[in-house]
């Protein structure tokens, strides 16, 4: 029995999240894109490999985009699909400029965090938590900082 005020997640419906995850991590895996030396290589211009996956999700984004507004393609659920227009701010670029010093750094963002963890590169935990406290520490100051 439930207590009065509590909800109740079915599991069920959120099953194709945990499977498109572990689909998501193994690509990442096979792609070596989760590899700190292929970062590391990216960072120094070293190798074509990142630049050539980051790329084409690029492209695969604006293409997609294009085709969802083109054909006015609606979610699983009948919503239509909307995409705001983003207003240029200088804030985005300091972010962009520590986000790629941290990834640098590191040897990971946010998305293969996971995956390298899952692949038993158990010092990425560390990072893990350092990327939850940033985030933690942008809530806190986020109406003090240029937008």
């Amino acid at each position: 029995m439930t207590n009065p005020g509590t909800t109740r997640v079915a599991f069920g419906p959120n099953i194709k999240f945990l499977l498109a995850g572990i689909f998501f991590g193994i690509l990442l895996v096979k792609a070596e894109v989760i590899s700190w030396f292929r970062i590391q290589e990216m960072f120094r211009l070293q190798s074509f490999h990142m630049y050539g996956v980051i790329g084409s999700a690029v492209a695969t984004g604006m293409v997609s985009l294009w085709l969802i507004r083109k054909f006015k393609i609606r979610t699983l659920d009948g919503e239509p699909v909307v995409v705001p227009a983003k207003k240029f701010t200088w804030g985005n670029v300091y972010g962009g400029l520590l986000f790629g010093f941290g990834w640098a750094l590191t040897g990971a963002c946010p998305g293969p965090l996971f995956a390298q963890i899952g692949t038993g590169a158990s010092v990425v935990i560390v990072t893990l938590l350092s990327a939850i406290a940033g985030t933690w520490c942008y809530g806190r100051v986020r109406d003090k900082l240029p937008h």
